[in-house]
């Protein structure tokens, strides 16, 4: 099994030195500058953000700059999701981002983890999890979701929250860790 295919798994995989995934993150890394330095809204920033993804831009999807993918190709943003200036998706693990789901700025999307003991830590080792994000949800300025996280649809995110666990439907949460402040009603 390839070290792309064990990240893609969920298992743990040398990130850090594997050539193929090196390839891939510089190649994201070349396409996230030309993204951050082209013309806001230009077709030049339009290609660099479609070379990322690897497949065509939902509509009414807008991405600022500057804006920084480990791989781009594993994350999804869906129709009319806003991402603000300085997000970062840490995609080894897939990024699913539901419709119409507004992402504050300096937000932050965390698939990867490391060991605890630094000896393996420092093989370069990694394991990456999923994150998913329903529809119309709101992510505040500078919240960081980590690994394996889903977060349901019509939730609420307070700025500089750091999400570690599964939020419900239609929940707001705040803090560090975040918790379940309440239930919105949607109707």
């Amino acid at each position: 099994m390839s070290e792309k295919e064990k990240m893609l798994s969920g298992q743990w995989h040398d990130a850090n030195f594997d050539e193929e995934l090196l390839a891939h993150r510089r190649k994201a890394e070349l396409l996230c500058h030309a993204f951050n330095q082209a013309e806001p809204g230009s077709d030049a920033q339009a290609q660099a953000l479609q070379g990322l993804l690897d497949t065509p831009i939902p509509q009414g999807v807008t991405v600022l700059a500057p804006v920084y993918f480990d791989y781009g190709k594993y994350t999804r943003l869906g129709k009319g999701t806003f991402v603000n200036h300085g997000c970062y998706f840490m995609d080894g693990g897939r990024v699913i981002i539901g419709e119409n789901v507004f992402i504050g700025p300096f937000c932050g999307f965390y698939t990867a983890s490391h060991p605890m003991n630094f000896a393996q830590r420092n093989t370069g080792i990694e394991k990456a999890l999923p994150i998913t994000v329903g529809d119309n949800c709101w992510f505040g300025a500078n919240v960081s979701v980590l690994q394996g996280v889903t977060i349901g649809s019509g939730c609420v995110i307070a700025a500089g929250s750091v999400v570690i666990k599964d939020v419900p439907d239609n929940s707001m949460v705040a803090g560090v860790p975040a918790v379940v402040k309440k239930q919105i009603q949607q109707k």
